[in-house]
């Protein structure tokens, strides 16, 4: 695998807290498109799509150079009213088992606040639309994905479907759309809205006892951890993945990632080769591309174990990554400080 690094295009971020009177302190996941021709009256040439970890709506800068200088369109994009998803807290009566677990080991401070986030925006040029992949909470205080289709990028419409579980990142493959979940789960539809079918186990019964033996170790492991186990069946990965980004390259899958349990938590690259049954897709390996190394990036601060959850306090981590692409070139989003601001770079050495 080739030596991939990715170089910052400024100091500091992109985005910060308090851009206006509306967003608050904690940015998370951005999502980053060119604004489609199609668009009559676009407020900018780009849209970046990004939330508050326990957020009211979608947030939505824009900007006419990757550089800058970006401003907040304050109204937003999608709401939490319009989302299908809880906008009160869940009945302690109702809440799942998983979620109590979760709860009780205070994987994320106050885990059952209504919200949508995690946003994963891509244009459809033959449908001429905007599809938005976000995450909210169920009734039961599960958490769960949903997709919100627009003919603007600003005004979206939710769809009732459950596509599966949160913080889909989406690519399209020979006639599939291919959603990689965390922490490293597969799943597939036709239409990329509906019908999103889990993958199996793989068909070798060697290779499936040996997967079974990992999907062992990996419940071990979220056990040790104080991570809820997820469902059954394959994953890549390791169960501390956080959040994914995705560059698809013919064959092959650049998955940039960050790891919860990491001193300091970085930007990572694996790359997984698209080849033959799906079932039998592997990452290889793991490289560090990006650390803190900025004053806003929490390069000040103490070095620790980072943990699932929202932050907000500015810590020594980079997370929430997101790939965009435009001329050839290759560009890497980011959340510094934890979950502090966004920051652009440009990844070199992925080669084709």
């Amino acid at each position: 695998m080739n030596t991939v690094r990715a170089v910052r295009l400024s100091a500091g971020p992109i985005i910060r807290p308090h851009m206006d009177d509306r967003m608050g302190s904690n940015v998370n996941g951005p999502s980053l498109i060119r604004v489609p021709d199609w668009i009559e009256e676009p407020l900018g040439r780009y849209y970046l799509y990004f939330a508050d970890h326990k957020g009211a709506y979608i947030r939505l800068a824009c900007a006419d150079t990757l550089a800058g200088p970006w401003r907040m369109h304050t109204p937003g994009t999608l709401a939490l009213e319009a989302s299908h998803f809880a906008t009160e807290r869940p009945d302690p009566a109702r809440v799942s088992e998983g979620v109590r677990r979760d709860a009780a080991n205070a994987i994320e401070q106050d885990y059952l606040h209504p919200h949508i986030a995690s946003p994963d925006v891509h244009a459809d040029h033959d449908r001429r639309e905007i599809r938005m992949y976000y995450h909210g909470m169920l009734e039961d205080g599960e958490q769960r994905t949903r997709v919100a289709v627009s003919a603007d990028g600003i005004h979206f419409e939710a769809r009732p479907e459950i596509p599966g579980d949160s913080y889909f990142r989406v690519f399209r493959h020979q006639g599939w759309h291919y959603a990689l979940v965390m922490p490293g789960e597969l799943r597939r539809s036709r239409d990329g809205l509906s019908g999103f079918e889990r993958r199996p186990l793989p068909r070798s019964p060697g290779d499936s006892a040996a997967r079974n033996r990992g999907r062992s170790e990996q419940r071990r492991s979220r056990a040790k951890n104080n991570l809820v186990p997820y469902g059954p069946g394959p994953t890549l990965f390791c169960p501390e993945m956080r959040h994914a980004a995705l560059r698809h390259a013919g064959d092959a899958l650049d998955v940039f990632w960050s790891r919860v349990g990491d001193a300091p938590e970085s930007i990572l690259h694996s790359r997984i080769r698209l080849d033959g049954d799906w079932t039998e897709w592997r990452e290889e390996g793991s490289q560090v591309v990006l650390e803190p190394e900025r004053a806003w990036e929490g390069a000040g601060e103490p070095i620790e174990s980072s943990m699932r959850g929202e932050i907000n306090r500015l810590v020594r981590q980079l997370r929430d990554p997101c790939v965009y692409e435009e001329d050839g070139r290759t560009y890497l989003l980011y959340c510094g400080g934890g979950e502090s601001g966004i920051g652009i770079a440009e990844v070199l050495g992925l080669g084709g």
